[in-house]
């Protein structure tokens, strides 16, 4: 269930955002930082193929990598940022049902965090990993 939070990024209320309502992504972000991405895989998520959009990944996989940098810079995870680099490997297709993408912080400095990050479906099997770089930036 996707829930809609206003919050206070460089003094401009902002909602969650319109690509998580759009795609359909839910969010958790544990207390050690990790950020979990769940999507339940629709046809609407399907290339013409039948598989899983690579866009959809690189989203899923993003958002997974990006809230967890957002914590890496401040535990409230309001950080404001933007991805200078996410390479991904795509390592099997899936079908419509659940997928969940992870990542953690890998290391970084005051302004960039590196993240790495997993995309599984539901039984388990690897579907894509993610290498991302993240930079703090100061919203005008």
């Amino acid at each position: 269930m996707m829930t809609s939070e206003t919050h206070n990024v460089g003094g401009i209320e902002i909602s969650d955002p319109g690509c998580q309502n759009m795609v359909g992504y839910e969010t958790i972000i544990d207390a050690s930082g990790i950020c979990t991405v769940t999507l339940e895989v629709e046809a609407r998520h399907l290339n013409r193929h039948g598989i899983l959009h690579g866009g959809m990944v690189a989203t899923v996989m993003d958002v997974a990598c990006g809230n967890t940098a957002a914590q890496y810079f401040d535990p409230d995870g309001r950080a404001a940022l933007v991805t200078v680099a996410l390479n991904l490997s795509y390592i099997a297709s899936t079908k419509i049902g659940r997928v969940v993408a992870t990542a953690r912080a890998t290391g970084g400095g005051k302004s960039t965090a590196h993240v790495l990050g997993e995309l599984h479906d539901a039984d388990g099997r690897l579907l894509a990993t993610a290498t991302a770089i993240f930079r703090r930036i100061n919203p005008r």
